[in-house]
């Protein structure tokens, strides 16, 4: 299911405006995702500082203690609150895997903070419950809104949060950064861990509606987070060539990357495919964020061939 995105998003006061910029250019968003597996949410009001860990207005050391620990559990910690609210009481956070295995969600009640780091984070980061709260049944949905680390995810996350929020009021929170300034809107959606960029606000609903309903809006989505960008890549182009739009259509068997491209393997209810891709920098080198100082060529990925494998097993 495709939705359409209506008219391009209005000029940006303030100068150069990266989403804008890669909008007009139509630069493709497939393979784009952060590659993250585990993940840890915590509720925290703002405002976030451009580092949403070390910068915002957290207990002294906490931060950046953190964020180390996190790192070398391989977990992405990011700061949560409700759109157009105040946190009341205690923080919450999510604790969750979003893949390859089959993804889940817990809910848990911190007593303050710091309490975060009471947390087993390696045990988070193998992709094993915490046993510190609930399961969460629930989808999560994730806005971008962290204007200090990029204008465009305030301008263009906001709206998109007060949207979606809206509509649900429960599942929608805004977010730190989690990547991809270029593509805002952004919105991530859990338990899967689905990226989707450039969401306007009247096309929100309709678009986590679809992912509610199992299946996906491929014109805006960025890839799955669990997945490396290559296959994310090559998910896209066999998705678009069958028409594959369901979440579990499609799911990578093996795959071989190299700088120079991919080739992955992969089961659908349509039977296995392969799938060959080039991996070449842009032609133009441009700014990838308002924030950025030089230009770069971001990679781009080229698809040399789909072939059949046969009847999956």
């Amino acid at each position: 299911m495709s939705v359409s995105q209506g008219s391009p998003h209005p000029v940006s006061p303030g100068g150069f405006r990266c989403s804008q910029e890669g909008a007009a250019r139509d630069e493709p968003m497939f393979g784009t995702a952060s590659t993250v597996r585990s993940w840890l949410l915590i509720e925290h009001p703002g405002p976030w500082g451009r580092f949403a860990l070390p910068d915002s207005r957290l207990p002294d050391g906490i931060g950046d203690e953190l964020r180390t620990r996190a790192a070398a559990a391989g977990i992405r910690v990011l700061l949560i609150r409700r759109p157009g609210r105040s946190a009341e009481g205690s923080p919450g956070a999510f604790a969750i895997r979003s893949g390859p295995e089959e993804p889940w969600v817990e809910r848990l009640a911190l007593p303050r903070f710091e309490a975060a780091l009471e947390l087993d984070l390696d045990r988070l980061g193998r992709g094993e419950r915490l046993g510190a709260g609930i399961p969460h049944e629930a989808a999560v949905f994730l806005v971008c809104t962290h204007g200090r680390h990029d204008p465009c995810c305030a301008e263009r996350g906001r709206p998109l949060a007060e949207a979606l929020s809206s509509a649900f009021p429960d599942e929608t929170w805004e977010s730190s950064h989690f990547g991809g300034d270029r593509f805002a809107g952004n919105l991530v959606v859990f338990p899967h861990g689905f990226y989707f960029g450039r969401v306007r606000p009247e096309a929100s609903e309709a678009v986590v509606r679809t992912y509610l309903d199992g299946r996906l809006d491929l014109e805006r989505l960025r890839g799955r987070s669990c997945r490396p960008m290559p296959v994310q890549a090559a998910e896209h182009f066999l998705r678009e060539q069958e028409g594959l739009d369901r979440i579990d259509d499609v799911e990578p068997e093996d795959a071989t990357t190299s700088p120079l491209g991919a080739r992955v393997r992969f089961r659908t209810g349509a039977g296995r495919f392969e799938v060959q891709l080039a991996r070449e920098p842009d032609l133009v080198a441009r700014r990838l964020t308002c924030h950025s100082q030089h230009e770069e060529r971001p990679p781009i990925y080229r698809l040399l061939a789909i072939g059949s494998l046969g009847r999956s097993e």
